[in-house]
């Protein structure tokens, strides 16, 4: 057996128990530790003198303790032992909490290191540190937790930084000499990377900055090249013969709209007539920043799609969503003379039955719905085109099973949820991808705020205002209902709704939505939303995506730093869809760093894409989308955002290895074929 493949439980130091504890971490076998990369690195390799110490300072220190290890107990039941050390240039303190045995481990006169952050204590005239990590020093040698670099672990409980840190080192003897690496010879020196084993010893233990580089740039190429390699045969083996639609005169669609088209639009369309002609199935994302018109291109391909003689269907992953597509589109396909229907999971078992029964015998030409179009039963006579539209919020089996209704469909998906162009390259590469970068005239930005709990009673008095000029207003809360133990702030959407209509807005129409709502309930809420029946409605994200309300004039996010920029963008635009100005209003409750920049970018611009760049540059490391997202696998190390030098070189190395490899059969990538098929294990492409 590979080493990398030994489960960890057998290796020295584990055990059955430790084992159950790393598996909370995804870490079951010798190879998974080797590539538990660090999340960080704590530099202890410099010795600094007391006296140029401040407060927040993180170093190492070589001080001689000075006075007596004394031991004591404190309020609350606590232990503290503490004393004095002192180097050439002064003094300071050292204290530890609840650790009693260090009294008889450290000794007056005794040299040591001290690693630890130096602190400001009240009714003390010197800096302190408490808890540090701490060793004899010796002349002759580095210490084992000081004077080095030393790497720091994700954790669970019952499993510490030290022991990891053992594990990992244990894991690297046992593999020495012995490791295989996945990137062939060729690879390595053409894009002069280190080998493997080499570079494992540097991710865990570096011996300076530079190694540490090496060493991640080494371990990024390989982790991007595997996801390169993997998601060029998936398209690879997505390129099919497809329905030939010919392409038409659009005037004939365009002359029975009531606006015109954006330029942005007519090249999308433009787009997806010539894929849809070519005899090859279409595989093309729409990317579209909210209300740039999206749906008009979908309506397009389904024109194109009905004069042809194949049937479309369209698939959004609710069913509000659903129906106000069919509620806009309907009327544009009947002028159109092609026939529409709607299929959700709330219609009545006879009406689902007759919809189903139109579809299969080719009387319907679009069939507009959600989940329940890829139900068992569900069947075309001739499908030709898939739109999914929020193309994210569906798994790649789903999209797929939709698909499969047909024979070899043109696939379009949409997204209001825009990609930055460097993840954009590495997730679809060569699959055709139209950007509608124009708003349609008239639509103006949002305007938007961040405010405290301070502005509370002027923003009440905002919104009675703009209701009074017959506005309307969505107020998003992140909870839906109250949480025992809770008490951090948040609002939630039933009580926060009671308390507004008996309390703040008694004379205004307050109504709430929330996802656990039987769709029925839903529909009905947001039916009179869109009529003009409800003055403020109070929800959770289930708006957060296509609902249309041109009179709502007003979003307030409560909390806002409880929700990512992209999904408080994707809000933003629940408004602003109408001819009159807009706002939105975003409630601050405290937060991180990021968090006050993800606020700060929302009130610089609404440009959605501008918006994503961001969003991928806050988040740093990991999968932008969310865990279950485009079958996608998270990354381990890259940083898509920060390693953009690095994608350029995978995405010329993953085409020099397919056009000799397609397949990966050869020996030299035989390791790079096993990691691609186990990246893509959980999504099932590659089957």
């Amino acid at each position: 057996m590979n080493l990398f493949d030994r489960e960890l439980r057998y290796l020295k130091g584990v055990g059955e128990k430790r084992a159950g504890l790393f598996a909370k971490l995804g870490v079951f076998t010798v190879g998974d530790i080797l590539r538990y990369f660090p999340r960080a690195y704590e530099d202890r390799r410099e010795i600094a003198h007391i006296t140029d110490l401040t407060p927040g300072m993180s170093v190492c220190v070589r001080g001689t303790v000075v006075t007596d290890v004394r031991q004591a107990r404190i309020s609350g039941g606590r232990q503290i032992v503490r004393f004095r050390i002192s180097d050439e240039s002064g003094q300071a303190e050292v204290m530890f909490f609840n650790q009693g045995w260090v009294k008889d481990r450290i000794r007056r006169g005794g040299e040591y290191i001290f690693y630890g952050e130096f602190r400001e204590m009240k009714n003390s005239r010197m800096l302190s540190l408490v808890n540090p990590v701490y060793e004899a020093f010796s002349v002759d040698k580095t210490g084992t937790n000081t004077q080095r670099i030393m790497p720091v672990y994700r954790l669970t409980s019952g499993i510490g930084q030290n022991y990891i840190r053992g594990i990992v080192e244990t894991a690297l003897r046992l593999c020495e000499g012995n490791l295989e690496d996945v990137l062939s010879e060729s690879i390595r020196e053409r894009y002069v990377l280190q080998n493997a084993e080499l570079c494992y010893k540097n991710i865990h233990f570096p011996g300076n900055g530079d190694l540490l580089a090496d060493a991640r740039r080494r371990f990024v190429f390989e982790e991007l090249l595997v996801l390169s390699l993997g998601l060029r045969r998936m398209r690879g083996r997505r390129n099919a013969v497809g329905y030939a639609i010919p392409e038409m005169d659009m005037s004939g669609f365009e002359q029975v709209l009531s606006f015109k088209l954006t330029g942005a639009q007519q090249r999308a369309i433009r787009d997806v007539a010539a894929d849809m002609s070519s005899g090859y199935t279409m595989n093309r994302l729409i990317q579209g920043d909210v209300g740039s018109g999206k749906t008009m291109v979908a309506a397009a391909a389904a024109w194109l799609a009905c004069g042809a003689g194949v049937q479309a269907a369209v698939m959004a992953p609710t069913e509000i969503l659903a129906s106000q597509h069919y509620e806009t589109l309907a009327p544009i396909f009947e002028r159109l003379n092609m026939r529409t229907a709607l299929l959700v999971g709330s219609m009545s078992t006879a009406s689902k039955r007759k919809t189903v029964e139109l579809a299969a015998t080719g009387e319907l030409d679009v069939l507009i719905g959600t989940h329940a179009l890829i139900s068992e039963g569900v069947e075309f006579k001739k499908l030709g085109l898939v739109v999914t539209d929020e193309q994210h919020r569906f798994g790649v089996a789903q999209r797929a099973a939709l698909a499969e209704k047909g024979n070899n469909a043109h696939m379009l998906v949409m997204s209001a949820t825009p990609i930055p162009r460097t993840l954009a390259l590495m997730l679809y590469g060569d699959l055709d991808i139209s950007r509608i970068d124009e708003l349609p005239p008239g639509r103006r930005p949002v305007q938007t705020f961040a405010v405290s709990e301070s502005y509370r009673p002027r923003v009440e008095k905002f919104i009675r205002k703009l209701v009074g000029e017959g506005r309307q207003v969505f107020i998003v809360c992140p909870l839906v209902e109250e949480v025992d133990g809770l008490d951090d702030g948040r609002k939630t959407v039933e009580t926060y709704a009671e308390h507004l209509s008996r309390e703040v807005f008694p004379e205004l129409r307050v109504e709430f939505i929330h996802g656990r709502m039987k769709p029925a309930k839903k529909d009905e809420i947001m039916r009179k939303m869109s009529a003009g029946e409800i003055d403020i409605l109070v929800s959770t994200t289930v708006i957060e995506v296509g609902i249309d309300v041109p009179n709502a004039a007003l979003i307030i996010i409560e909390n806002s730093e409880r929700f990512g920029l992209a999904q408080l963008h994707q809000l933003r635009g629940r408004v602003g869809r109408g001819s009159h100005e807009s706002y939105c209003i975003l409630f601050e409750n405290g937060g991180s760093q990021v968090t006050r920049e993800r606020i700060r970018v929302m009130c610089e611009t609404n440009d959605g894409f501008k918006i994503a760049e961001e969003d991928l540059r806050l988040r740093g490391p990991g999968d932008f989308f969310g865990s279950r997202q485009h079958g996608i696998p998270a990354l381990r190390i890259a940083d898509i955002a920060a390693d953009n030098e690095t994608m350029s070189q995978v995405s010329e190395a993953a085409g020099l290895v397919l056009a000799d490899d397609p397949e990966l059969t050869r020996p030299e990538n035989a390791l790079l074929r096993r990691e691609v098929d186990k990246m893509f294990e959980n999504a099932g492409e590659l089957n």
